[in-house]
């Protein structure tokens, strides 16, 4: 959670991060796995102080941004398998909004998608890295450039802003169609181009 003032510059974050993993993810592994592990890391300890504590959450945040960076950074091949087993969640949720009747998916698929994607990133990691970067760094343009954009939200909330990174919100069933056409122009970028061999 962040104070609501602080909305519009996280979503201009994820938005610029995103991209940046999108297009040269292969090539900025590195950098990526720090970034998602700085806003996991901040999701996660913000969310544990009080929404009254503005100063506390801003701190969390930080202190949890810190230490999830640091911790997919050093973790190079844990986090190549942490990547392919957040894609195959992503895929769960993703597909059960369309296939399912609401809520979340069950958790049998999620663990069975996350398994099959964290096997996969190991065994393919110059593919798997390149696709879930830029599938990944696609979903984060979108819901960075949502959460940016939509003044309604910001109008009908009161102080706390909760990022919601697996669910673009209700009446935007466009979103998963564009993050699949971002990612896949992500993928050709980096297969083409930032992701080439030397």
């Amino acid at each position: 959670m962040l104070p609501h003032s602080y909305e519009l510059p996280a979503g201009v974050l994820l938005v610029i991060g995103g991209a940046l993993s999108c297009f040269a993810g292969y090539r900025l592994f590195r950098i990526v796995l720090g970034i998602y592990g700085f806003v996991l890391g901040a999701m996660l300890a913000s969310s544990m102080v009080a929404a009254s504590n503005t100063i506390g959450m801003i701190v969390a945040a930080l202190a949890g941004g810190l230490i999830g960076a640091l911790a997919l950074m050093f973790a190079y091949f844990v986090g190549i398998a942490l990547v392919g087993a957040g894609l195959g969640a992503l895929v769960a949720h993703v597909g059960w909004s369309y296939v399912g009747s609401g809520g979340d998916p069950p958790p049998i698929a999620v663990i069975l998608l996350a398994l099959v994607g964290s096997i996969g990133a190991m065994l393919l990691q110059r593919y798997v890295i390149i696709v879930a970067t830029a599938f990944g760094g696609a979903w984060t343009m979108i819901v960075g450039g949502l959460a940016a954009g939509d003044r309604t939200v910001r109008a009908a909330t009161a102080d706390v802003w909760v990022l919601y990174p697996l669910s673009p919100g209700p009446g935007r069933s466009w979103a998963p169609i564009a993050w699949v056409g971002l990612g896949l122009i992500g993928t050709a970028v980096q297969l083409v181009v930032t992701g080439r061999k030397k």
